[in-house]
């Protein structure tokens, strides 16, 4: 997949980076010299520009891009770049911060795809935003343990089983369970894996692959992770 990242600073280098690792192409954006030549020295193609103009935005080639992240610092700066990738048929990840009023917030959240604030998740939120599917990275644990939440699937092997006959792998358990756009809640046996149904999951690295394929299943994993 390829990705538009305005804003080379701190979060959108780092986000940069992650995507790169999971082999899709990226884009920065950024008006800002030093960023530019740091984020260049890094291996990354980048325009140097203003990313909240049009102009800047369409010399990174919007229409062949599956999203855009805008990772600014300016709130603005942001959501126009995010307005203006809209109308070239991307999916939008905006970031805010976290002292802006709730009001703010909502509001903004009408008009993109996604609303994040890097401060609190991390450039790991940022990259789960871009790709969506239905795996999600929440949280990294420890070096070798990760928290991810998986949605069932049409192609999901435990489709219409119950909590119960879940046999996940070892290095893995269950946390948390939703019925459809329900509450996580504590995981009750007697529940039927229904489609669209979620499991928040925590497991070993090594074993993330056999957890998906069981919760999301073969032909959605592709999609799941972005091609990763």
């Amino acid at each position: 997949m390829r990705f538009v990242i305005v804003g080379a600073g701190r979060v959108g280098l780092r986000t940069a980076r992650v995507l790169r690792e999971s082999d899709h192409a990226v884009v920065l954006i950024e008006h800002d010299e030093s960023a530019v030549e740091r984020a260049r020295n890094a291996g990354f193609e980048v325009i140097a520009g203003d990313g909240a103009l049009e102009d800047t935005l369409e010399e990174a080639d919007l229409d062949a891009a599956d999203a855009l992240a805008a990772l600014t610092g300016d709130l603005n700066d942001n959501f126009v770049a995010c307005m203006v990738a809209k109308e070239h048929g991307c999916r939008t990840v905006m970031r805010i911060d976290e002292d802006y009023r709730e009001e703010i917030y909502q509001r903004y959240a009408q008009d993109v795809d996604e609303v994040i604030y890097p401060e609190r998740l991390g450039a790991i939120a940022a990259k789960n935003a871009l790709l969506g599917g239905n795996i999600r990275a929440v949280a990294d644990i420890a070096h070798n343990l990760q928290l991810v939440e998986l949605s069932i699937t049409d192609s999901s092997p435990m489709r219409g089983y119950s909590l119960s006959e879940l046999e996940l792998p070892a290095n893995s358990r269950l946390l948390a369970h939703a019925k459809g756009d329900g509450p996580l809640t504590v995981p009750d046996p007697d529940q039927t894996l229904d489609l669209d149904d979620s499991l928040v999951v925590l497991a070993d690295f090594d074993v993330l692959g056999d957890v998906r394929s069981l919760v999301v299943g073969e032909a959605d994993r592709a999609t799941a992770l972005g091609g990763a």
